[in-house]
């Protein structure tokens, strides 16, 4: 049994509901509600001293950090390796891209969004040349490109498609993006999960409403 603890709402959280659904795992999802502290009671905090979501574990394996969690899946459980291929250059472009979305894209929507959402501070226009600089970077990564990283889907595509949906419902305009804007589109179509994904993003949305 795999145990999942999580928020819908949480764009790493659902990059890891839509690998899941992409490997063909079944997840036993378990919502945790952050703002009763139900991440910091003794039982989570010895399955995860970081008290972070989302979490995994897999009988009695306990994992956390999205990406960390997509790349365990698909190891463990995909029948292919496609959506992380064992060629050390083609999984290394995959790594560039998963370190991209959590240390420059997802961290500049944390950034801009989260003081805004939860702290109710003004936005701050440094932090949003921050996203701008990010999507360029992403639209200069995917010219010509039809993914992410390499010539098909992989766990880069699914973590920053979960990272730019949450863009979407903050009204960030990524049409301006034009490849971000035709790989999206894409990449709607093509992951496993998408509609979970949106569930989900339509729950955050209520933030910025």
């Amino acid at each position: 049994m795999v145990d999942f603890y999580y928020l819908p709402g949480s764009s790493p959280c659902r990059s890891v509901i839509m690998a899941a659904k992409a490997v063909g795992v079944e997840l036993n999802k378990k919502l945790l509600n952050l703002q009763a502290g139900e991440h910091l009671t003794p039982e989570f905090l010895k399955i995860n001293p970081q008290h972070t979501i989302p979490t995994l574990v897999d009988n009695g394996f306990a994992l956390w950090e999205s990406r960390a969690i997509l790349v365990y899946l698909v190891e463990k459980y995909a029948k292919t390796d496609s959506l992380y291929p064992k060629c050390p250059k083609k999984r290394a472009l995959i790594n560039q891209r998963l370190y991209f979305d959590m240390g420059t894209l997802y961290q500049s929507f944390a950034n801009y969004y989260y003081p805004q959402v939860f702290a109710k501070a003004p936005a701050d226009p440094e932090a949003f040349k921050k996203i701008e600089a990010a999507f360029e970077f992403l639209n200069t990564f995917l010219e010509g490109q039809t993914y992410v990283a390499g010539d098909s889907l992989t766990v880069a595509d699914i973590a920053i498609l979960a990272t730019v949906s949450s863009f979407e419902v903050a009204k960030f305009d990524i049409s301006k993006y034009a490849n971000v804007n035709k790989w999206y589109e894409n990449a709607k179509k093509v992951t496993p999960g998408w509609d979970e994904n949106w569930a989900g993003c339509l729950e955050f949305k209520k933030y910025f409403d």
